[in-house]
């Protein structure tokens, strides 16, 4: 078994996006465009209403999965395929854009700070124009592991001990785990080797492979059979791994395609009213 290490740590740039929600990106930057599967890695939060409620408003995606993770507040989701709902504190909404949706995410004032994750999952040639599906995972079916020496991890994707995560049947074949270490504290995970991995510390600070890693950063994996990580202190990370497609890709805003003449069908058929295919499957 070989112990993976860390090529790069990526600082996250602060940016906003939607109507002017800020939020720091540590993938789809000048310094980051992909990795491949990923191709965007968002973190949003704040205690103030002005940074996040002008929201997501109406937009296009085609050729991705989008997954949004809240850790706290709510965001109501609503889509062009009569699709609605909101997802709160602990949750996931896994969604297949496919041949194309509209979607709209607006973030709620709560009593508390707005706190959460988005990436996107690339979807190979194959699979560009099937039918968009979403799924929408409450905090309470996510499995939460309890070790030993106090750790906890949500599985919310993949596989850890034998427990396999709430959300399934996705083609990248990802791991997706939010991991809380305690002092001393350590983790290791299997990652199948040839799968692109990365770790995002957003609370404390770890050691992966012999360096540290601070929060908020971006850490990627090279390649190997496991990440070992460690805490001398209480830690928070997201630990993501994926199956590579390396097939070629052309990134146009919210799609992502294989090539130049995909991505102006995409806007062709958004300005004549053709782009939503049908409707789309939900899964609960």
């Amino acid at each position: 078994m070989i112990e993976r290490s860390v090529t790069d740590v990526v600082t996250p740039t602060a940016t906003s996006d939607g109507a002017g929600v800020r939020l720091r990106r540590s993938i789809a930057t000048q310094a980051l465009d992909h990795l491949d599967p990923f191709f965007l890695f968002d973190h949003f939060g704040s205690e103030d209403a002005g940074d996040y409620i002008a929201g997501f408003p109406m937009h296009p995606h085609r050729g991705i999965e989008t997954v949004t993770y809240m850790l706290d507040g709510s965001v109501a989701h609503r889509d062009s395929l009569g699709n609605s709902g909101v997802i709160g504190a602990g949750d996931v909404q896994w969604m297949t854009a496919g041949s194309g949706i509209l979607h709209e995410e607006m973030p709620r004032v709560g009593p508390r700070r707005l706190d959460g994750f988005q990436i996107w999952v690339n979807l190979p040639r194959a699979l560009k124009m099937t039918s968009p599906r979403y799924q929408d995972v409450p905090a309470a079916r996510i499995p939460e592991l309890l070790r030993p020496d106090g750790g906890r991890v949500r599985v919310v994707a993949g596989e850890v001990d034998g427990v396999v995560g709430a959300v399934r049947e996705i083609f990248a074949g990802p791991t997706y785990l939010d991991v809380a270490l305690p002092a001393g504290g350590r983790f290791d995970q299997p990652i199948p080797r040839g799968h692109t991995g990365l770790l995002y510390v957003y609370q404390g600070e770890v050691t992966v492979g012999g360096r540290p890693v601070p929060s908020p950063r971006l850490a990627i994996l090279g390649d190997g059979d496991l990440v070992r990580v460690q805490a001398s202190a209480p830690a928070r990370f997201l630990l993501l791994s994926a199956q590579p497609l390396e097939e070629p890709y052309v990134r146009y805003g919210p799609f992502v395609m294989n090539t130049r003449d995909e991505i102006a069908q995409a806007l062709a058929e958004l300005r004549d009213g053709t782009f939503i295919k049908g409707g789309a499957a939900a899964s609960r």
